[in-house]
């Protein structure tokens, strides 16, 4: 499918080589066609390697997919360069007042802290409640689902006794769900998290479903009953070696780190790790945008409250 991005965001040259289609504004402004509207507030650190990420997982589809990125405002940077941020993210405040067919909140490198401690607890509770009417679906990935989950249900998070850190086997509960149609029984997903969402307490929700979880990693997905929230506690998203970068960050800083969990052969750090995972994060993305988003939105996007319900 085309992804419209600014024709000189720097992941968009490493698409065009990987053969996905991306287009630039002037030549999505030729095209009469209604585009799904797709944010992304984008909180992780590597903020150009998410997008890249991101923007691959959003290709698999022939829905054209105009893509803005957004930033939170009260919270500095270190690892992606302000002249980026300028001029290819928007904030919270700068696009308030539009309404988003769809919205993915990315995890963030925070869990280690109480939510009211992250010095953009505020801003991210206005955007979880501006989602309530100005979003047709939004997916939250990782600390983005956590906190998603305790800010729209109460729902804490639990220390771990170690990071999880590896590719899990999951098991698909509810095949009936869109989100999850083309999924096989059992899939592999990665996590690297140093907190969980407790199974008995999502429960306590009637208006939670859980999808898929996983023995070692727990509850993976689970979704609100509209499918307005959608919460997903691993990375799917991530490329073949982010779990490996990570690794050997931790490693230089001589953090307690393991080896991430089936991920390379035979546990040999110097090996390829094993790609196992992209197909059915492909499958997610391409569900999410089909049946959630494009599928539950007018051509014209006028009033959400009429849309949803609400």
């Amino acid at each position: 499918m085309p992804i419209k991005t600014q024709s000189d965001l720097p992941a968009r040259e490493i698409l065009e080589r990987e053969n996905i289609f991306a287009m630039d504004e002037k030549r999505a402004m030729q095209q009469d066609i209604r585009a799904i509207e797709i944010g992304i507030l984008n909180l992780m650190p590597l903020k150009e390697e998410t997008e890249l990420q991101l923007l691959r997982a959003l290709s698999n589809t022939p829905l054209q997919v105009d893509v803005t990125f957004l930033m939170v405002s009260n919270h500095e940077s270190k690892n992606t360069p302000t002249s980026h941020l300028n001029k290819f993210y928007y904030s919270f405040d700068q696009v308030k007042n539009r309404k988003f067919d769809g919205l993915i909140i990315t995890g963030a490198p925070v869990e280690q802290l109480e939510y009211e401690e992250v010095d953009y607890w505020q801003e991210f509770q206005e955007i979880c409640e501006w989602t309530k009417t100005n979003v047709t679906s939004t997916m939250h990935l990782c600390w983005g689902a956590q906190a998603g989950l305790y800010y729209h249900y109460g729902i804490p998070k639990v220390p771990l006794p170690k990071k999880m850190f590896g590719v899990y086997e999951h098991q698909v509960l509810n095949r009936k769900v869109p989100l999850v149609r083309g999924f096989d029984d059992y899939f592999m997903a990665p996590h690297s998290r140093h907190t969980m969402i407790r199974k008995e307490d999502i429960e306590t929700c009637p208006e939670l479903t859980i999808l898929a979880e996983s023995e070692e990693a727990g509850v993976y997905l689970l979704l609100d009953s509209d499918g307005k929230k959608i919460f997903m506690m691993g990375h799917p998203e991530y490329d073949r070696v982010t779990l490996h970068n990570e690794y050997m960050r931790d490693k230089e800083k001589g953090l307690p780190i393991e080896v991430p969990k089936n991920y390379y052969p035979k546990d040999d750090c110097d090996k390829r790790p094993k790609l196992q995972w992209r197909s059915h994060a492909n499958n997610l993305y391409t569900n999410w945008l089909n049946y959630y988003v494009y599928q539950q939105t007018p051509y014209e996007y006028i009033n959400t409250d009429e849309i949803v319900g609400k």
